[in-house]
């Protein structure tokens, strides 16, 4: 029966139709005794002409009736008026649950709160002897005052008896209505069994499943499909979700068990699990921790017995303590990829330490006075550990991995590219840096990695870079290297709505350490300002803490961690940085060194073979350095604003063409190397921002320009610059190469027909030759990976590096047609682990190949307890 505006029904007066609602249609209308907005639901005929079902209604709603909570839609009244049968309930405004889930998935916080509200309706209901038997979103208002669960239409009493469920499951089927709503229906009630309250425990947990996931647990694309998933299959894991934290997996998982004998014995239950773990995710502990006792152990029994007092007597007055941790015997401290990290308890102090050129990961207990190795951690970098300091996570051969201290190997969790510090929240998220790009995040369980944050296109080269959570597990602080002054700095940013805002300019990696301040480098000197974690704002001056701490100052890495009680530790002692630029000969023997360490990103040796211009960094920026082989002199070749990189050599030897980012917008230019004339800047593809564009190689005759392009969509092509001295920039660029692949070092041959490239088309780095300036006719060269290619100056070999750390050379036949022979290996080689890899060689067959530095021989660690007690008042 449906009503129109002005009808009654006994006291109530229809005022609008709201919608169906379960079984019948629902009205606003008014209570003309109390003078009170009601919602008056009419039941479908098949119910209310069934005497048996009508008298069975009416008992079940007196039993709900009787229900009082906070959260239950109250049930004021039943009625029957010419055989219209009614009820009339609390009227509320707001949403359903099933319309916000619509919008997409429930923060966190907000999901589980308005689901313990939920399980605490049930659980009074199920108490007083009421069993929903339909708990679904759409029976959830979402209002002002928190949840109310309402529509306890197929409410049973378990209180008075009444025909079976069996006899009113008939009834309702020839009307095509079933017992409850398919997918958060259990399984009993699917095969006709009893369904009492751990059915409504099922269905709470199906409910839950979508609130924090936005999809449902159990999903078909025919009845019969959604009925097997519901009685076979299990929902996918809730970790598809980001920043679902693991220990939620456990009471979903229980309430869905296929059995009811396995789920909770009762929502009560279900209220403490959801509350539990609430309150140890979001509560920093407070009691003073007694370890820095049996730290001080490792100093002098005098320095014991003094600690012990001041520990024990005068805990309102902490003293600092230091201690110095030096590397474990016969193993160096390796800290260029690496950030020696404490634990968040300051109990136990994890580094990298190199053994034999092998990289592992290395725990110490602070109280101990040896260091262990972990298995399975060989070229481990960037360890950071999980909240409960019981496991820790690390990068190795671009992979995510993590290890727990209790034993067992370790596990692979994601690849991850080129990692740059990462960072483990209390709900269970990872989230790290990648070079080149922004940030990252993962299960802390595993999974496929997402990107959270991109650099700007406008900055060029720049990346996001050692992130940092703060104690909420939402917000977190992370480094931005844009080269622009304006950009670069620590920001801290919201993981939910990715919303940023920069706090310092320095470009280093910060830390916070409660009870709230925020640590970081500035000039080689550690710093301390206040920061409110809530607010997410500076205050006060910055005050220095430590000098001498150590820098990679081209990674915006300082060597310095914080545990959650005050436990400083950073690295001091490190003799130099970079790489050494060495010539090796075609067997690999070092036949020379150009130059002192430094941290050499690219080069390139001129055509005359007289010069070498490389990328250095100079007082924080990087700019290109000429290297006069014949004097021996050093000479710096580019001035003026922004950082320059990437250069490379005309073919005549009379310009150099460079990278370099200024107002903004990352481009290539030219200058002459005779040091006359103006920097000129050189054509890129349209685009607004342009994106950054490098120039790789330049052709014999001068025409042609080989540029490489970073595009968002596209990743990294391959453009041709058909160069023009008479037009603005040079002219019109062309793509070449334009895939969903990376494509990248292009280097043409010395006859001018060919160019050889990088691709990871085949899900590897493999290298190509196709015809130059036209694509075509493409040839693999290398068969087993390969990095960056070199030709040789008479155009017979092309040389690469393999993935195993090998210089390859392959014969080549150029002119008309191409032809490549069987590569074969040289000499092992070990590229500098800088921005990109690079080599080079002379006519007469000489390479020049930056070897990285292992800068480990002085380092130690220094160890802080109460570094607060060290500020100066």
């Amino acid at each position: 029966m449906r009503l129109s505006a002005g009808d009654r029904l006994g006291p109530y007066q229809v005022l609008s139709p709201i919608g169906a609602g379960g079984m019948g249609e629902v009205y606003k209308a008014r209570d003309t005794r109390l003078d009170r907005t009601v919602a008056v639901k009419v039941l479908p005929e098949h119910i209310a002409t069934r005497e048996d079902l009508r008298a069975r209604f009416e008992r079940e709603a007196r039993a709900v009736a009787s229900l009082n909570h906070p959260h239950i839609c109250t049930l004021h009244d039943i009625g029957n008026q010419d055989g219209v049968v009614y009820m009339v309930m609390e009227y509320l405004e707001g949403e359903t649950l099933a319309a916000r889930i619509n919008k997409g998935a429930l923060p966190l916080d907000q999901a589980l709160k308005l689901a313990t509200q939920i399980a605490d309706a049930l659980d009074r209901a199920h108490r007083a002897g009421v069993t929903h038997r339909d708990v679904k979103p759409q029976n959830i208002m979402l209002t002002r005052d928190g949840v109310k669960v309402l529509d306890f239409g197929l409410a049973k009493s378990t209180s008075e008896p009444g025909p079976d469920d069996a006899t009113l499951t008939a009834a309702l089927t020839p009307q095509g209505t079933v017992m409850g709503t398919p997918q958060y229906m259990s399984p009993e009630q699917f095969e006709g069994k009893e369904a009492d309250a751990r059915s409504d425990i099922w269905a709470f947990g199906a409910v839950l499943y979508e609130m924090v996931t936005g999809r449902r647990a159990f999903q078909g694309k025919s009845y019969a499909s959604l009925l097997g998933a519901i009685l076979a299959a299990d929902p996918a894991p809730m970790a598809m979700k980001p920043f679902t934290p693991a220990w939620l997996e456990r009471p979903v998982r229980r309430c869905l068990a296929k059995d009811p004998e396995d789920r909770y014995y009762s929502m009560h239950d279900v209220v403490l699990d959801l509350r539990t773990p609430l309150v140890e995710t979001t509560t920093t502990p407070t009691k003073t921790n007694r370890w820095p006792l049996a730290l001080a152990a490792v100093m002098t029994v005098a320095a014991v017995a003094v600690s012990v007092i001041h520990f024990r007597e005068i805990k309102e007055q902490p003293h600092l303590f230091k201690m110095t941790v030096l590397s474990p015997e016969k193993a160096q401290l390796n800290d260029q990829y690496s950030i020696p990290a404490v634990s968040p308890d300051g109990r136990r102090l994890a580094f990298v330490a190199t053994t034999d050129g092998k990289e592992d990961l290395w725990v110490r207990d602070l109280d101990s006075l040896a260091a262990r190795a972990l298995p399975g951690t060989s070229g481990a970098q960037y360890p950071f550990w999980s909240p409960d300091s019981r496991a820790i996570a690390f990068s190795a051969d671009d992979k995510l991995k993590r290890v727990d201290l209790a034993g067992g190997p370790a596990l692979t969790l994601c690849d991850t590219g080129q990692v740059r510090g990462g960072t483990w929240s209390t709900k269970g998220i990872i989230l790290w840096g990648r070079f080149g790009t922004g940030l990252f995040w993962v299960p802390a369980a595993g999974g496929s990695p997402t990107e959270l944050t991109a650099p700007i296109k406008a900055s060029g080269a720049g990346d996001h870079r050692f992130p940092w959570f703060l104690p909420d597990g939402r917000h977190y602080l992370y480094t931005d290297t844009a080269p622009d002054i304006q950009e670069r700095g620590v920001y801290v940013a919201d993981i939910e709505s990715k919303d940023r805002k920069r706090l310092i300019a320095a470009v280093s990696n910060a830390v916070y350490s409660p009870p709230g301040y925020l640590l970081f480098l500035r000039d080689g000197t550690l710093m301390a300002q206040r920061f409110d974690a809530d607010k997410l704002e500076l205050a006060d001056d910055a005050v220095p803490v430590a000098d001498q701490v150590d820098s990679q100052a081209t990674q915006a890495q300082n060597q310095f961690s914080i545990s959650q009680n005050g436990v400083l530790t950073y690295t001091s002692g490190r003799s130099g940085a970079g790489a050494t630029l060495n010539w090796f000969d075609r067997s690999g023997k070092v036949i020379g060194v150009l130059g002192a360490p430094n941290a050499l990103s690219w080069g390139a040796i001129s055509p005359d073979g007289k010069s070498v211009a490389v990328q250095r960094v100079d007082q924080g920026l990087r700019e290109i350095w000429l290297h006069d082989l014949a004097r021996s002199a050093t000479s710096r070749f580019t001035f003026g604003p922004g950082s320059k990189s990437y250069p490379a050599w005309s073919r005549d030897g009379r310009f150099l063409s460079f990278f370099s980012l200024r107002d903004g917008i990352g481009r290539p230019y030219k200058r002459a190397t005779s040091g006359t004339g103006q920097d000129e800047v050189l054509s890129v593809p349209l685009g607004e921002p342009p994106n950054p564009t490098v120039v790789e190689d330049w052709s014999p005759d001068g025409r042609y320009a080989v540029l490489r392009v970073v595009n968002p969509k596209t990743l990294r092509d391959i453009w041709v610059l058909s160069f023009n001295p008479e037009k603005p920039g040079g002219g019109t660029p062309i793509p070449y190469l334009l895939t969903e692949f990376d494509e990248l070092y292009g280097r043409i041959s010395p006859d001018g027909r060919w160019l050889a490239y990088t691709s990871n088309e085949s899900k590897r780095n493999e290298i190509y030759v196709q015809s130059f300036p036209t694509p075509g006719g493409k040839l693999p060269v290398s068969t087993n990976g390969g990095e960056r290619s070199v030709w040789s100056r008479d155009g017979k070999e092309l040389y690469f590096v393999s993935p195993d750390g090998k210089m390859m050379a392959a014969e080549v036949k150029g002119g008309a047609k191409f032809e490549v022979g069987v590569a074969k290996p040289l000499f092992n080689v070990r590229l500098s682990r800088g921005m990109d890899p690079w080599f080079d060689v002379t006519k007469d067959g000489r390479f020049l190949i930056p070897v990285h530095v292992e800068q480990t021989f002085n380092a130690s660690i220094t160890v802080v307890v109460n570094w607060q007690a060290g500020l100066k008042k």
